[in-house]
Formats: C-alpha cells, sequence, structure tokens
C-alpha cells in the first residue's frame, strides 16, 4: 500500500469508529436484503458456519445467528462489535456469535477450510485497491470449505456517486467522508476465477438510489 493509500485506509477506520459511536445501530435492527438472499442459499447449500466481513453493529450477523448459523462477524471498528456483542445478549443468541476485529487489508485470522459460507455487504467496495480486493477474495478462498459459497455486494460504475466527490485513484471516489471503490464488471469477472460464478445481480439500496451487484460465487467441491 503506498502512503496515500495507509493514509486513505487509517481515515477510514477512524471515520467508521467515530460514525459507529456517534449513531449507535445506524443501520437498524432489521436485515438487509442481500443478507436474506444469502442466509436462503447458505442453508440450500447446508452451510452452518458463516463468516461476516464488515459486520458493522451486526444486524446481518444477528439475522443469521437467529436463523440458527453459527457466526464469525469481523469488522475494524470496536465500536460497531460492541454494539453487535450488546445486541446478541439482547436478543438471546450470544452463543451462536463470535467478534473478532478485523482489517481486511491483513490475513484473515482463521484457518484454512475453516468456514462453509462467507458474507460481504458492501465492505469489499469500501476503500481497498484493486490489489487489495484481490488480496481478500484470495483469503475468501482459503478458509472455505471445498464447496463453500461467498456472497458479497458492491456499489458499480453505474452509481450516481461514481465520478463524485474526491477522486483517490483506483475508481475510489470520497463522498460526504465515505470512500467507495466503485467495480466495474470486468474486476467482478476477474474475482470469480477460478470460482463458480452462480450469480450477477442488479439491485437498487437506499433513497439516492446506491446501485449495486449482488454476486454469488462458490468453490468447487
Amino acid at each position: 500500500m503506498t502512503d496515500d493509500g495507509q493514509d486513505l485506509a487509517d481515515a477510514q477506520r477512524e471515520h467508521w469508529q467515530g460514525t459507529y459511536t456517534a449513531h449507535p445501530g445506524m443501520y437498524g435492527a432489521e436485515p438487509s436484503a442481500p443478507a436474506v438472499h444469502a442466509a436462503a442459499v447458505f442453508r440450500a447449500a447446508d452451510a452452518r458456519e458463516v463468516l461476516e466481513l464488515g459486520a458493522g453493529h451486526g444486524r446481518d450477523a444477528l439475522y443469521f445467528a437467529r436463523e440458527g448459523f453459527t457466526v464469525q462477524a469481523t469488522d475494524f471498528s470496536v465500536a460497531g462489535l460492541e454494539q453487535l456483542r450488546a445486541a446478541a445478549r439482547q436478543q438471546g443468541v450470544a452463543e451462536r456469535v463470535t467478534t473478532a476485529v478485523q482489517d481486511v487489508r491483513d490475513p484473515l485470522s482463521l484457518p484454512d477450510a475453516s468456514v462453509d459460507a462467507v458474507f460481504a455487504h458492501m465492505l469489499l467496495c469500501m476503500a481497498l485497491s484493486t490489489k487489495e480486493i484481490h488480496a481478500l477474495v484470495a483469503e475468501v478462498r482459503r478458509v472455505l470449505r471445498p464447496g463453500g459459497t461467498f456472497v458479497y455486494t458492491v456499489r458499480h460504475t453505474g452509481d450516481a456517486h461514481y465520478g463524485a466527490g474526491t477522486a483517490r485513484g483506483d475508481d475510489i471516489f470520497e463522498h460526504g467522508g465515505f470512500a467507495v471503490h466503485f467495480f466495474d464488471r470486468e474486476l467482478v469477472d476477474a474475482l470469480a476465477d477460478g470460482w463458480i460464478l452462480n450469480e450477477v445481480h442488479a439491485f437498487e439500496e437506499g433513497d439516492l438510489p446506491r446501485r449495486l451487484w449482488r454476486v454469488t460465487q462458490s468453490l468447487p467441491r
């Protein structure tokens, strides 16, 4: 990572920590639509252990736990994970949820072939370089068991904020304090190399609205 890239990463970590601290439970208690879809996909694949990357304050991780999955929830915000653990206790699912502070620019702190499924809602499209995204997907592949499923969502280059705000290079633009790496289809296809690409589904979320892809890919058995 360049010095500029490290500076941006550090600034984004501080920004998210401050945001979760100032706005507890900012995304509400209801799961995201991609998480509801992912739970059905994971269940159909007989998955039991789910890793969520970028879990934030936990609305999706808690949903997976309520649906009966064992969940490992990671984020680089200590504040977000503290809120997640408190909510898990309140909802009676604390025994099915573990948390860990994880910067996804670093190797995942899990053994090889140790989880059945991985979920990441708008985590891959944060302030990560293309090289860092490829490294992260390689780590996801490492920790998944054969036949495991990866569901992720990203904002794409058809989004209204693409090209707006401050350009940070590598299709990363900062708008309102949040830096986003907007994906083109070429990047999605490159990340699926060696995987089975099951689906690339376009959808919208929020008031702007944000335009995203929901990608489902799996490992051969």
